[in-house]
C-alpha cells in the first residue's frame, strides 16, 4: 500500500540536484571561468524540512493520510469478510451439496477478485493514491517553487540547490541555507485564525 508520509519535492516535479550541479559546472566551464574562482552566488534549501514545517504541506499530507487510512480500513474489511467466508465453507464442507459448495467457492473467488481490484485501483501505478497526491500536493509544490524563484531573483542567486535530492558531502560556510527564508516567504500567505473569545460579559444585578 502507498505510504503518504514519504513525500519529497522530487516526486512532484523539482529537478534532480545532480542535473543542476552538472548544469552549473557546464555553464562555468563553457564561459571560460575557472570554477575555483567563479563569482557565482550559490545557495541551497532543504526541501524535506520545508515540507515538514510549511503548514499547507502539513495539511495536505494529513488529508492524504486520512484518505489512505479509510482505504486501508475498506481493504481490511474485505480481507476479514473473505477469511470469514472461507472458514465458513471449510466448516460446512461435509454438509453441503456439490452444487452449493461450488456456489460458495465461486462467491469466494469473486470476493478475492474484488479485493485485488480495489487494491489496484487505490494503490496501483496509476491508482487513486497517486492522483490524489498530485491533486493535493501540486498546488503546494507550485507555491514552494514560486517562493524559491522569487528569493533567487530578489537576492540575485545564480543557483539554488536542494540538499535532499542530491549527494552533497560538504557545504561550505559561505553557502547560505535558504530554507528558513523560503518558509518565511511561504508563511506570509498563511492565514492564522484566532481562537474565539470565551470571555463572558458580567451580569448586572437587578435593582430592588
Amino acid at each position: 500500500m502507498f505510504n503518504f508520509s514519504k513525500l519529497s519535492l522530487t516526486e512532484v516535479g523539482v529537478k534532480n540536484f545532480k542535473t543542476w550541479i552538472v548544469a552549473a559546472l557546464a555553464i562555468v566551464i563553457f564561459c571560460g571561468v575557472n570554477p575555483a574562482s567563479a563569482q557565482l552566488k550559490l545557495g541551497y534549501i532543504d526541501s524535506q524540512r520545508i515540507l515538514e514545517k510549511y503548514k499547507e504541506a502539513q495539511d495536505a499530507q494529513k488529508q492524504l493520510q486520512e484518505i489512505n487510512r479509510r482505504w486501508e480500513d475498506e481493504a481490511k474489511n474485505m480481507q476479514q469478510e473473505l477469511q470469514s467466508k472461507l472458514e465458513e465453507l471449510e466448516s460446512q464442507a461435509l454438509l453441503l451439496s456439490d452444487e452449493r459448495k461450488k456456489e460458495k467457492e465461486t462467491e469466494l473467488q469473486n470476493l478475492n477478485i474484488r479485493m485485488q481490484q480495489f487494491q489496484q485501483e487505490k494503490w496501483g501505478n496509476q491508482g487513486e493514491a497517486f492522483a490524489k497526491r498530485a491533486e493535493l500536493m501540486q498546488p503546494v509544490i507550485d507555491k514552494i517553487n514560486t517562493s524559491i524563484k522569487k528569493l533567487g531573483v530578489e537576492e540575485k542567486f545564480d543557483y539554488i540547490f536542494d540538499v535532499v535530492n542530491g549527494n552533497i558531502l560538504h557545504v561550505g560556510a559561505t553557502q547560505p541555507d535558504l530554507t528558513e527564508k523560503v518558509l518565511e516567504e511561504l508563511n506570509k500567505s498563511v492565514v492564522t485564525t484566532k481562537p474565539a473569545s470565551t470571555t463572558t460579559k458580567p451580569t448586572t444585578k437587578p435593582r430592588d
